[in-house]
């Protein structure tokens, strides 16, 4: 399947890699020389060009697309860029053509809101738009729940991958083989979908494998409840998360105020704090301004007489949602400094999340690594919904598969249904009768029904066979 992405910044590059890795056909257009000479590194083709030009589309191949991906940084560009190649799609490929795929990155609201009236698809001819700040701030909001978690990813209806160390102090997990470890566990051992080694190639352990101490593991697990017994059992001291939290947001700008309500649809006391005086007060007068959980502070978030007079020590978490990225961590570091237990920031910069988490950073989100699993959902239109590429065990992903009536293994017990040893069953997502959605463990015994979601975990070379296998 032949792929355009349009910009090769990080997002774009991020995203050819991933989807090189599923030894897709990927085309790479940017009209900037070093992003261009930057991305001459990857394995696919790279051409130096305007992506609003028909004859860049052209030589790209636009007419054997199946997908198109706008991924500059200018929204216009994107959605002008989409428009123009449906039109040169059918152009070249003829009466043959097959349907375009278009996916295109937004960040103005005004264009979110013409797509969820159903009315960008009409005119600017796109199919998915992907603005990655939602589920960003979801994730970040998950990740701050212990200090020990690296990367929290959620698949929907509850069910988590988190990812971490294994420590020395994992009494009868380490040095002991996964089916060895089960039998010291109260309960079972929480089902591990990927390991990767300081030097050795990520993989999806068997029952042989033998954990060690400072393996990362990711571990899928249901409800957030379920993250200290998780952490506990590698080795780690888990402490419980405040029931109401007073959460210190940074920032009123859209991004502060999207985290506030987040924290405040959760049961959260919310203050927040801004430098601009105009910016406070239209954030007081909005709708969320009047919720009487939520402060907002007009003054300096570095001065430290303020955040004492705010009562900043008493915070559970400070979360810092500023423009740049280097006055977020700045601000973070003093609320950690002034006795704040957890801290958060949502970064543009990917390099600077490892960083940050030495600094004593609690959690921080990669907003462009996001982006890219939500354009890699909507890439694989056969998964139900959900895609990622696991952080911290690199080379393992995770596909949400749905079981159809037609397939053969529906109705059968997964020990009979005849999967490959290269994959590995993470949940069974299954409606119930009123309509909710319910996680099941993915035990040999558990019957697999017509309608059930699947979140299956493999190497990104497996995935077209993986979709092959569940075809109808």
């Amino acid at each position: 399947m032949r792929i355009i992405i349009g910009g090769a910044g990080r997002v774009g590059t991020e995203l050819a890699r991933a989807l090189r890795a599923e030894e897709m056909d990927v085309v790479l257009v940017d009209s900037d020389s070093r992003a261009v000479k930057n991305a001459q590194n990857l394995d696919v083709l790279v051409i130096h060009g305007d992506l609003t030009t028909r004859d860049k589309l052209y030589e790209a191949g636009i007419g054997e697309a199946e997908v198109f991906v706008a991924a500059t940084n200018s929204d216009e560009r994107n959605l002008l860029a989409c428009a123009l190649a449906e039109h040169a799609h059918y152009q070249y490929a003829g009466a043959k053509a097959k349907p375009l795929l278009s996916i295109s990155r937004i960040r103005n609201m005004n264009f979110l809101e013409e797509q969820k009236q159903g009315h960008l698809t009409n005119w600017a001819k796109v199919n998915h738009v992907v603005n990655p700040l939602d589920s960003a701030i979801k994730r970040l909001h998950t990740g701050l729940r212990s200090s020990s978690i690296e990367e929290v990813i959620p698949f929907g209806h509850d069910s988590y991958i988190i990812e971490f160390n294994v420590t020395k102090n994992a009494n009868g997990i380490v040095f002991n083989s996964l089916r060895e470890a089960n039998t010291t566990v109260d309960g079972d051992l929480p089902l591990i979908v990927g390991v990767k080694r300081a030097g050795e190639k990520s993989i999806v352990p068997d029952g042989d494998f033998v954990l060690m101490p400072n393996d990362t593991i990711a571990v899928a697990t249901n409800g957030l409840s379920s993250f200290n017994r998780i952490l506990n059992i590698f080795g780690h001291e888990a402490t419980d998360f405040p029931i109401s939290p007073k959460v210190a947001i940074i920032g009123a700008n859209r991004i502060g105020q999207m985290i506030a309500e987040n924290w405040l649809m959760n049961g959260a006391k919310v203050t927040v704090i801004e430098r601009d005086l105009q910016l406070a007060n239209e954030f007081s007068a909005t709708d969320i301004g009047s919720n009487p959980n939520l402060e907002v502070i007009h003054g300096d978030h570095l001065d430290r007489d303020i955040l004492t007079e705010v009562g900043i020590p008493e915070h559970h978490i400070a979360i810092a949602a500023l423009e740049s990225d280097h006055d977020s961590i700045a601000a973070a570091l003093l609320a950690s400094d002034m006795g704040v237990n957890r801290t958060g920031l949502l970064l543009y910069d990917a390099d600077l999340v490892k960083v940050t988490q030495r600094m004593g950073i609690t959690f921080a989100v990669d907003r462009k690594r996001v982006a890219v699993d939500n354009i890699l959902a909507h890439i694989h239109t056969k998964a139900a919904g959900a895609y990622a590429v696991l952080s911290n065990v690199p080379n393992i992903v995770g596909i949400s598969m749905r079981v159809d009536s037609a397939h053969k293994f529906s109705n059968m017990r997964i020990a009979d249904a005849g999967f490959s040893e290269w994959m590995r069953i993470a949940f069974i997502q299954r409606r119930t009768v009123d309509g909710s959605w319910e996680n099941l463990r993915p035990a040999p015994e558990k019957l697999l029904l017509p309608e059930d979601n699947l979140i299956i975990f493999t190497s990104p070379d497996r995935v077209s066979e993986l979709e092959r296998k569940f075809k109808v």
